[in-house]
């Protein structure tokens, strides 16, 4: 049997967005009367990831909990957050060209960074269920993540669940 449902998440301006979607999947998971079986958390934007991660607990002066700036800060020593044009290939002429035909200004398509952090980390992530309840651990959680900085949007978040 299967079972899916999608969320709308709103981002934030300016910086990444953690959402903690445990809640949603397990809502959903009880909702599809599935106990045993596998949860799939999804997005379909290019510039998001999910993972599964404990909570830090402790915040830090941004906003963010401590192993969540970690981890910003981490994929930004990787794939540096862009701030200007020139430090990406992309977009070039033809990607801009494009994106302003479909509504885009320069600044939203100057998202490289989002584009590689959420090649490297993933899109998706897929966990057990076990007597009706993810398989988290104790102190795990689902984190749908946006890393496009470059404007507040809506996204959207897959869950699909199938099993007996």
């Amino acid at each position: 049997m299967t079972f899916g449902k999608n969320f709308k998440l709103q981002s934030d301006d300016r910086k990444v967005t953690f959402h903690n979607v445990t809640g949603l999947v397990k809502d959903t998971i009880a909702e599809s009367g599935i106990k045993e079986g596998i949860v799939t958390v999804y997005s379909h934007h290019t510039t998001c990831s999910v993972i599964t991660q404990e909570a830090a607990f402790d915040m830090s002066m941004t906003g963010l909990e401590t192993l969540q700036q970690d981890l910003v800060d981490v994929m930004y020593r990787i794939a540096p957050l862009c701030t200007r044009e020139g430090i990406y290939l992309h977009p070039g002429p033809k990607a801009l060209k494009f994106a302003e035909e479909h509504g885009e200004d320069a600044r939203g398509c100057h998202n490289t960074d989002a584009h590689l952090i959420s090649s490297i980390i993933g899109r998706s992530v897929t966990v057990v269920i076990r007597d009706g309840v993810p398989d988290l651990g104790d102190f795990g959680f689902i984190y749908f993540i946006d890393f496009d900085t470059t404007r507040a949007r809506s996204r959207t978040v897959d869950v699909m669940v199938i099993g007996d």
